[in-house]
């Protein structure tokens, strides 16, 4: 194994607006800085192109499971997801999946 990868995908209530997107988009933008065992870190909101598909996707990469398991459980992450990712999603999927 050369790492392991977390994706999350998720789909926003009816009524969620492009500002509350854009707080979420960039408090998760700080994570990498605040949480060492991030390797790499990518997300977006979904380009439009195929109907049917989720409205934001979040991708980490980290080094081994106790990696993603700290940024899991990190308190900075956490508070993002409480504060401002929970009170706006209608739908999430997730994997992580060995690099």
């Amino acid at each position: 194994m050369s790492g392991l990868r977390h994706v999350a995908l998720f789909r926003w209530a009816e009524g969620t607006t492009t500002r509350q997107q854009e707080e979420v988009a960039a408090r998760l933008s700080e994570l990498p800085a605040k949480i060492p065992q991030i390797r790499s870190y990518s997300l977006g909101r979904n380009a439009g192109i195929n109907p049917g598909g989720y409205d934001f996707a979040v991708v980490a990469d980290f080094d081994d499971r106790e990696g993603y398991l700290a940024y899991r459980d990190h308190p900075e992450h956490r508070a993002v997801v409480e504060e401002v990712i929970a009170p706006l999603v209608a739908d999430r999927a997730a994997i992580q999946y060995e690099l």
